[in-house]
């Protein structure tokens, strides 16, 4: 199950050799051609994975080492440049697989659309499956200058195939006025803010199974300045990590998560893909049951 053609980088730390035992699979998703702006977040997941060897493995906000959590990082999935409707076509199947074989799946990004062909398989296994948004952008368009596959998209994608009040979007900043609208009267629409209003939603989730997405550029560029589309006024990394820990004591069921739009090459100090990658180790020791 590794792309060992693909993948000729680091593993991130601490993961395990063996798939058949693995509870959780890291995955990378090196797609970034439907980006407006800036690209780049094709190289984020091996980046993170890079940069993950400077991590402790032991978490003090979670009591809990990465040695307690057996997973199997897959690499990047190989996927045909600038061919968006089969890369998505093969980032399902793979996550289909994964769900099949009883893993977490936990994904790299990558531009935001890769959520979307993960939303359908999960889903699928889900029927009363509840996303988690986290993100600076609504992405609620329905097309981008005439294009449904863009990484404006795939939350309005996933509104249209779970309904929009089993969606809850966090950290909202940037959008047309449109976009503000609709989520202000079809979903549940928490702007501005995450740790606050996510505490108040989780117990309305307990026993729900969640897919979580996390959008780097919820957090204010001056802690993650390293992604495509930065907007300014976002949240703090700390109240980033807080919001991560409160899913993991909550009775939500995570189900599946992805972090995407870590774009190295516009963050030369690294911070975010540091950043990133201790969000990735608190998620596999919080949600990884």
């Amino acid at each position: 199950m590794r792309f060992d053609d693909a993948y000729s980088g680091n593993l991130f730390i601490a993961s395990r050799q063996d798939y058949d035992k693995a509870q959780a699979v890291l995955y990378g998703m090196p797609m970034d051609y439907t980006v407006s702006f800036r690209p780049g977040s094709r190289f984020g997941p091996a980046r993170i994975r890079e940069v993950s060897i400077g991590l402790e493995e032991y978490s003090p906000y979670l009591d809990k080492e990465l040695s307690e959590v057996c997973y199997f990082d897959a690499g990047d999935i190989p996927l045909p440049f600038g061919n968006p409707g089969r890369s998505l076509a093969l980032i399902g199947d793979f996550v289909a697989k994964l769900l099949d074989d009883g893993k977490f799946p936990l994904g790299l990004g990558g531009e935001h659309l890769v959520t979307w062909p993960i939303i359908e398989k999960v889903y699928a296994r889900y029927p009363d499956l509840a996303l988690i948004h986290v993100d600076a952008h609504a992405d609620l368009r329905e097309e981008y200058e005439g294009e449904p596959l863009s990484h404006s998209t795939p939350i309005r994608k996933a509104v249209h195939l779970l309904g929009g009040k089993n969606v809850y979007s966090f950290g909202i900043r940037s959008g047309t006025k449109e976009e503000f609208r609709f989520g202000r009267q079809e979903m549940n629409f928490f702007p501005y803010e995450v740790l606050a209003p996510m505490q108040k939603v989780l117990p309305s989730l307990a026993g729900r199974p969640v897919y979580v997405t996390i959008d780097i550029d919820v957090l204010d560029p001056a802690f993650a300045p390293g992604t495509g589309t930065a907007e300014g006024g976002g949240i703090t990394s700390k109240e980033m990590l807080a919001a991560i820990h409160a899913i993991a004591r909550s009775q939500v069921k995570v189900v599946g998560a992805d972090l995407v739009e870590v774009a190295p090459v516009y963050d030369p100090t690294e911070q975010t893909q540091i950043l990133a990658a201790k969000m990735v180790r608190e998620m596999l020791l919080g949600w990884v049951k």
